[in-house]
């Protein structure tokens, strides 16, 4: 993800969430510093740096899925079925959080897919937590745990 997280109560969210993720796979979180001097920068300008960044961060073998407003949509029960088929046929998912702009061409070229976690628009730093929630979710929905309710 591009930038660290701000606001304190996410952070702590988000640090207990990727905590509880650990007890089920491996899981990590790698930051990209935010670019110095962004407030200078078109948007353009911000999401090509942010791009180089991400795009150096990513190992080549990785499937790359982006947190991206068109991506799909999908209810907790069926990505914590998506999510179970990619731990099964992939090695390395890295999923990638942009910058406030989104993402430029060369992340979504590299890209594998695009997952969208609503139709309404939550902030990039909202998003991380959002997300890392139904990553714990999805987990707990495949041990069949009663942390999930339909």
């Amino acid at each position: 993800m591009v930038g660290k997280t701000a606001d304190k109560l996410y952070a702590e969210g988000i640090e207990d969430y990727a905590k509880r993720i650990g007890h089920y796979t491996p899981f990590n979180i790698k930051v990209i510093p935010e670019i110095k001097n962004g407030k200078s920068l078109s948007e353009k300008q911000q999401k090509e740096k942010e791009g180089e960044l991400i795009l150096k961060s990513i190992e080549d073998k990785a499937c790359v899925v982006l947190l991206d407003e068109h991506g799909k949509e999908y209810r907790s029960v069926e990505f914590a079925s998506w999510f179970a088929n990619k731990q099964q046929t992939v090695r390395n998912l890295t999923f990638v959080i942009g910058g406030p702009y989104g993402f430029s061409q060369a992340v979504y070229d590299r890209a594998d897919g695009k997952i969208s976690l609503s139709r309404m628009t939550l902030s990039h730093q909202m998003v991380r937590l959002v997300f890392v929630e139904q990553v714990y979710r999805a987990c707990t929905i495949m041990k069949n745990e009663p942390y999930h309710h339909e």
